[in-house]
């Protein structure tokens, strides 16, 4: 949808258009009148031209769609602008404080002509431009903000007026729009000007005036460009960090959460929060399930959010190279049958199948390196307990298909046990041939 399509975006245009005229009758009239006062209230009609634009701005963001590019949208366009309006007006302060300053050592003379025509044509045109656009960025701005100096005095001054009308509690307090103080205080201020020009021939009255409103204007400005600046610095918004914190411990109450950590909050736009929480639940947890309590919680306050969820990683046992200790293993019920050695390879290298030198040390897994070659088979003890777990104790039959066991050269073929080895005695308590274990 084009921009130009929308009905308020014309309107916007047209008072940009009048707002362009009444800038170039009033510089005129500044020009004529030879008065800073009046120089500096223009810079307030400016102001106002630099608002209409952010409105428009406004207005485009709203019909505009995030893109790759852009993936949390172009809320912030409009933050830039009401920084860089905010930060030019003060600019303007500024220039009006250096001009008053050369003033006061050489006072020029003011004539009064249109001195208050420029006043009241500037202030109408002000107060008729805020009143009929809705600008909303700069109408958050003016709530969100700091109050300035001139709305505290504004509203100490009420509340005693207040306190003896109060029918005008609704118009006083809780606080005047800044924009709309700062124009009646500056037409205010050029009124008592022209007066005292015209009474006395006070000329000195106008450099005052001017360096009043561009302390009011600077005063007014600040508060909003501090506002918007922070916006654009992505820093987490003071008023609703008391309800950040009251939410993420909801969130780590919820059933199978763990922990939540490397959470960050941020101000994307003016009312928009954007923010980013890395949850660990449980392994057993279901992530689409605490994923939406996560985020039914967090939605309320965070626009733009995004979660995080990795399942707690349990450590894995490892696989222990160290010694069994002796107490893992009760001797009494388990035997160790060594295996009988092979005499015939002791002049083989097991490498390379060839006779060993007899002055090279032996290898590493010679055959007759003790507890180098085949580890000891452990079995269970047959004998019967006099305590009965389960287990059915006693000899096992060894008429399985472990009978037919590997014979060794020169030793025969015999009955074989579950070890696949030959030649073995029947009886577990005895060594290979036949003699009592010491």
């Amino acid at each position: 949808m084009h921009i130009y399509s929308h009905q308020q975006s014309w309107k916007i245009l047209l008072f940009g258009a009048i707002n362009l005229i009444c800038i170039g009758f009033l510089l005129m009239w500044c020009s004529s009148t030879n008065s800073i006062a009046l120089t500096a209230y223009t810079y307030l009609t400016i102001f106002d031209l630099f608002s209409l634009v952010t409105c428009l701005i406004s207005y485009w963001v709203m019909m505009k769609k995030p893109s790759p590019v852009y993936s949390f949208g172009f809320e912030r366009f409009e933050v830039l602008a009401v920084f860089a309006s905010t930060v030019l007006a003060q600019l303007g302060a500024l220039f009006i404080l250096k001009e008053s300053a050369e003033r006061f050592l050489e006072q020029p003379e003011i004539h009064t002509g249109r001195l208050l025509v420029g006043t009241f044509v500037a202030l109408f045109f002000n107060l008729f431009t805020m009143l009929s656009i809705r600008n909303k960025p700069f109408a958050y701005v003016s709530e969100a903000a700091s109050t300035s100096w001139l709305q505290e005095h504004v509203a100490d001054l009420s509340r005693s007026i207040c306190g003896i009308i109060p029918g005008l509690s609704s118009i006083f307090l809780p606080r005047m729009n800044p924009f709309v103080l700062i124009d009646i205080a500056g037409a205010l201020a050029l009124c008592i000007t022209y007066m005292l020009i015209e009474i006395n021939n006070y000329f000195a009255v106008d450099t005052a005036s001017a360096i009043a409103i561009a302390l009011m204007t600077f005063g007014t400005m600040y508060p909003m460009s501090v506002y918007s600046g922070k916006v654009l610095l992505q820093t987490t918004p003071p008023h609703v960090i008391g309800q950040l914190d009251k939410l993420l411990r909801e969130v780590s109450t919820l059933d199978g959460v763990l922990e939540v950590r490397n959470e960050h909050f941020w101000t994307l736009g003016f009312g928009a929060l954007a923010g980013s929480v890395h949850v660990r639940i449980r392994r057993d947890a279901n992530e689409q399930m605490v994923l939406a309590h996560v985020t039914n919680r967090l939605y309320t306050l965070v626009s733009t959010l995004t979660v995080q969820i990795f399942k707690d990683d349990w450590i894995r046992p490892t696989l222990s190279s160290v010694p069994i200790a002796n107490n893992m293993l009760n001797l009494s019920d388990h035997h160790i049958i060594p295996m009988p050695s092979l005499k015939a390879a002791d002049n083989l290298n097991p490498v390379t199948s060839t006779p060993a030198k007899p002055s090279s040390p032996p290898p590493e897994f010679s055959f007759n390196t003790p507890g180098k070659n085949v580890n000891p088979v452990i079995l269970l003890n047959t004998q019967t307990r006099p305590y009965g777990l389960g287990f059915n104790h006693g000899s096992a039959p060894y008429s399985s298909v472990f009978n037919q066991g590997f014979g060794i050269p020169g030793m025969g073929a015999t009955q074989g046990f579950r070890t696949g080895f030959t030649n073995v005695p029947g009886r577990y308590g005895t060594n290979t041939y036949g003699q009592p274990r010491p």
